[in-house]
């Protein structure tokens, strides 16, 4: 997938003069606009849309070194009123686009450039699941995107969830993995910054319907699920994989995530403190 990908920042820099379509560089790149997003923003550290704003500016504050009015230099890159492009270049760089002009001050973001980089050869395990439709029941909870560390309020959703609701998540799993997972879904920029809120569900998977009003139910449809054992201190061995799922595994795999509930199960070791095994189950589907 990197030749897609520096296939699309080319495609990026072709038409930054016009309305960039999110959607139509996702189809330029030949995989599902979530899919596209999600790799970039992991590859990269920034959204595509974050991205192209930044590639914009940089452009418009050389053509405005090279003597070009800030009128021109607006209209060019697709604002429709001076002002609107003041305040946006203002944020972007610190100083308004006629102090570029007198003073020749300047900031740049240069083009970007995906290269294969090998780190120590470490091999990433990897199974394929293939999945009936089943129901994800549990207690959930909107809870700050977080990316590193421990979540303090997903502890505080563990710890509210009763004996009783123990007991019945307990009755009613009945598939594989047979283990309380984690589930994660209806995130904030789709979990493309470390901003904003997601559903955080702590549950059973089970194919039963019948569920008391203790307990919530997400329904998700028949797939394939790519799973990745990992082994190690907790929780930054399960993070640090997450992050070479997307930055490694899927750009060089047949495989593209689609928009669904992805999970996770910890087995804590009694004798190693801090220390699991985990499953990272992520949905997909061949390209």
């Amino acid at each position: 997938m990197l030749k897609e990908l520096n296939q699309v920042i080319d495609y990026i820099e072709e038409h930054l003069r016009d309305e960039l379509s999110l959607e139509r560089i996702s189809e330029y790149a030949g995989v599902s606009d979530y899919h596209f997003r999600k790799v970039f923003f992991y590859l990269s550290g920034l959204t595509l849309s974050e991205y192209i704003k930044n590639r914009k500016m940089s452009e418009a504050n050389q053509d405005l070194l090279n003597g070009e009015k800030v009128t021109d230099v607006a209209y060019k890159y697709g604002y429709q009123s001076i002002d609107g492009f003041a305040r946006a270049f203002k944020k972007w760089s610190g100083f308004l686009p006629s102090e570029v002009m007198k003073k020749g001050l300047s900031k740049s973001f240069p083009k970007l450039s995906f290269i294969i980089s090998v780190k120590g050869g470490v091999a990433m395990e990897f199974r394929i699941e293939e999945k009936a439709a089943f129901n994800l029941v549990g207690v959930s909870k909107r809870v700050p995107m977080q990316f590193e560390g421990i979540n303090m309020e997903i502890v505080k959703l563990a710890e509210s969830i009763s004996e009783e609701q123990k007991e019945e998540m307990h009755a009613l799993q009945n598939m594989e993995p047979y283990e309380v997972v984690n589930a994660s879904y209806d995130a904030d920029f789709n979990f493309m910054k470390e901003e904003g809120y997601l559903t955080h569900m702590i549950g059973i998977l089970t194919t039963e319907d019948q569920v008391s009003e203790g307990l919530e139910k997400v329904p998700v449809e028949a797939g394939t699920w790519a799973v990745f054992p990992n082994e190690g201190p907790f929780p930054s061995t399960l993070q640090q994989t997450m992050a070479r799922v997307y930055s490694e595994w899927l750009p060089s795999s047949i495989y593209e995530v689609i928009n669904a509930p992805s999970f996770s199960f910890t087995k804590m070791e009694q004798e190693r403190k801090d220390y699991a095994y985990s499953e990272i189950w992520i949905p997909v589907r061949k390209k």
